[in-house]
């Protein structure tokens, strides 16, 4: 064959000299190789004996024997193989069959050559062109190179073994571009790699997986791809509106108003981001920025959906409405109830509702009411220790509980925190008031001064009608005064008023029973002593105003001596003679004639007089032994039994404190002498030791 003798004729030709030029044409811009490259004039041949391999079926190839190569007849036996081929060998049998049976065969990719070996190959690639991209992130058509210039002969690296391996080869039977490009992997052999994902591609996976979480209802997960997903591309309003809807469904309203509010400044034109901001400020309890954010959007939103925000507005006024207006707290609070229904699901109360809330339980004034105002207040302070309003709030609560020293404390402390803060200044300012004018009452009261104590605490009343607790007080002080001046009827009603405003309030239930007894109403006070000892059945002095006053209800019934002599109770031996004679001749029956009457008149002053100028009958009848029925004393088996329902210290005193059982007739004790002494104080026996300032 021509074409095997004419290659013959070139002994100085490698043997390998026409598959190198064939196997890595693109390193023809790398440094030059240890390895001697032949002349173009030898090279020349190849191109088209390449194009003749390639074209020709393998099995033409295979009547050549080892003998007719010229190339295998110039190369010495023992010369090792310079280089191993990635395309075709020339068509020849004992190559192809060797090919065969190579480890690694040449016509695959070189991906499937030795690790070894495709390291060094992808070193001596890299030196070849630093500057070219990647081979596995582009997949492009390779172009051919320009007709003018002749390709260039393979570069070999001399390895220490002895022999030279080409830096590639054309696969998968195609033409190496010699544009300086890597080989193109065939599409059956092995996948190129992705492309390095941009950003946005990034985000959007974290948005999608996010969506799926969200689906799922697992909002937390879902809060943290959409949050990887807004680090990426932060200025997204998408993908902040997502991580606002999965905060709402969280429970974490302020995030996701922060993120919904961006996410609307990013497009204020997108009625779903509007129509999610509008549903947050509802949830939050703001609607009025609610109903703001719903007039924004295009087209309308529907009334089912603006709805919640209305009548959340609505509830509000109405409570407004009702603390201005000096309406029941009650109807406050039923308003706020209403509101906080559209409230979203675990959204905290807004701080104005609870300071509402807190002004309406101050005005009902109860003590449980009361109660809850202070823990409103700590609520608040428990978020901010400085916050002004608490801080008042508290102070109110404590000065309506009576507490006012801890109350001032607590104004001061908001006026240190803001000076201005007129609330603050205005409650300051009425409890000093009322504490200067309270105290300078009792000074005149403990100084005899009633009548000006009485107009002290007359004054004091004035300053705050609406604080039932210390208002409370100042009745029950002024009834005091009222005592003193011998005014019941007037101290009845101002205890009445104190109990009015304070249910609970002991003391001036106290010095209610004991006006009604000074007021000579013995059945009305013996009935609040009772309803007294109820409500504190452990203090015992008052088991003993009970039977006091049921004592003085037994001798208002029988008759009034001194007031049939008239006389006052504390009249001395000489008034009551004089009084007697007096009386004796107005009634006497000679004076009156024809009336039948006058002989039992004349007949009980002739009685009053003979008890009440005998010191001892006098003090009898005083003291209700009179009135004492001796079979009584020892009913059921004498001493030992029971006491018919006698005050033991009644009986103490006639047997060991004065009485003397100096006989007499009927079994009773003439002579007997009681020490309880009379009365004091108004007329009350005993005297009253329950005065207290409230």
């Amino acid at each position: 064959m021509n074409f095997f003798s004419k290659k013959s004729s070139s002994p100085k030709k490698h043997a390998t000299g026409e598959n190198d030029e064939n196997r890595n044409p693109r390193h023809g811009s790398e440094p030059p190789s240890p390895v001697k490259q032949p002349s173009a004039t030898h090279s020349s041949p190849a191109a088209p004996k390449r194009d003749r391999e390639r074209d020709s079926p393998r099995k033409s190839a295979r009547p050549a024997s080892p003998a007719s190569s010229p190339a295998s007849r110039e190369q010495p036996p023992s010369k090792p193989r310079s280089s191993r081929s990635f395309g075709k060998h020339a068509p020849d049998s004992s190559s192809s069959s060797s090919s065969r049976r190579k480890k690694h065969d040449p016509n695959t990719h070189p991906l499937n050559l030795h690790p070894d070996e495709y390291k060094r190959l992808s070193a001596l690639s890299n030196m070849s062109n630093r500057s070219s991209m990647d081979k596995m992130d582009v997949d492009r058509e390779p172009s051919a190179a320009p007709p003018s210039s002749p390709p260039q002969q393979q570069q070999q690296q001399q390895q220490p073994n002895g022999f030279t391996v080409p830096v590639s080869s054309p696969t998968n039977g195609r033409k190496t571009p010699t544009n300086g490009e890597g080989p193109v992997p065939p599409p059956h052999r092995s996948n190129p790699s992705s492309p390095v994902p941009s950003a946005a591609d990034e985000a959007e996976a974290y948005k999608n997986a996010g969506n799926k979480f969200f689906k799922e209802k697992d909002y937390k997960n879902a809060i943290v791809q959409y949050s990887k997903a807004v680090e990426l591309m932060p200025d997204s309003a998408t993908y902040l509106s997502n991580r606002a809807a999965a905060y709402m469904s969280n429970g974490q309203y302020a995030a996701a108003l922060e993120d919904c509010s961006r996410a609307v400044d990013l497009d204020p034109s997108n009625a779903k981001f509007l129509l999610r901001l509008a549903r947050i400020y509802t949830s939050l309890g703001r609607p009025e920025e609610a109903l703001t954010t719903f007039s924004r959007i295009q087209p309308p939103p529907s009334a089912k959906d603006v709805a919640p925000a209305k009548e959340m507005q609505n509830h509000i006024k109405a409570a407004e409405s009702a603390l201005e207006s000096g309406t029941s707290g009650s109807m406050v609070l039923h308003a706020l109830d209403q509101a906080e229904r559209f409230l979203g699901l675990g959204a905290p109360k807004p701080r104005k509702w609870q300071l509402m809330r807190g002004s309406a339980y101050l005005k009902m004034g109860g003590v449980n009411s009361l109660g809850e105002a202070q823990n409103v207040a700590m609520s608040l302070l428990r978020q901010n220790s400085q916050d002004p309003e608490a801080l008042v709030l508290r102070g109110r609560a404590l000065y309506a509980q009576g507490e006012n020293d801890k109350a001032i404390q607590h104004f001061r402390k908001a006026l240190s925190g803001d000076p201005d803060f007129r609330d603050a200044v205005k409650w300051l300012r009425i409890v000093q008031k009322l504490d200067r004018m309270k105290e300078e009452g009792n000074t005149d009261y403990k100084a005899g001064r009633w009548q000006a104590a009485f107009d002290k605490y007359t004054q004091a009343l004035e300053v705050d009608p609406t604080n039932r607790g210390t208002n409370s007080k100042l009745f029950q002080n002024r009834a005091l005064c009222r005592l003193r001046l011998k005014q019941y009827d007037e101290a009845i009603a101002d205890c009445d008023k104190a109990i009015s405003l304070d249910a609970s309030y002991l003391k001036a239930r106290k010095t209610k029973a004991n006006a009604l007894g000074q007021a000579e109403r013995w059945e009305d006070a013996a009935r609040e002593w009772k309803s007294v000892q109820e409500m504190d059945p452990e203090d015992r002095n008052i088991a003993k105003e009970i039977r006091n006053a049921e004592l003085e209800l037994k001798k208002s019934q029988r008759k009034d001596y001194y007031k049939i002599l008239g006389v006052a109770k504390d009249a001395d031996d000489n008034a009551i003679k004089k009084a007697y004679r007096k009386a004796a001749i107005v009634h006497h029956p000679d004076k009156n004639p024809g009336d039948e009457a006058a002989a039992e008149r004349f007949k009980d002053i002739g009685e009053a007089y003979e008890t009440l100028s005998d010191s001892q009958k006098r003090a009898r009848y005083d003291s209700g032994e009179d009135l004492i029925d001796p079979s009584d004393m020892f009913s059921g088996g004498g001493m030992g039994g029971g006491m018919g329902g006698i005050d033991p210290e009644i009986l103490f005193s006639m047997m060991n404190g004065g009485a003397s059982f100096g006989g007499g007739g009927g079994g009773g004790f003439p002579g007997a002498r009681f020490s309880t002494g009379g009365r004091s104080a108004g007329g009350y026996p005993g005297g009253f030791q329950g005065f207290q300032f409230g």
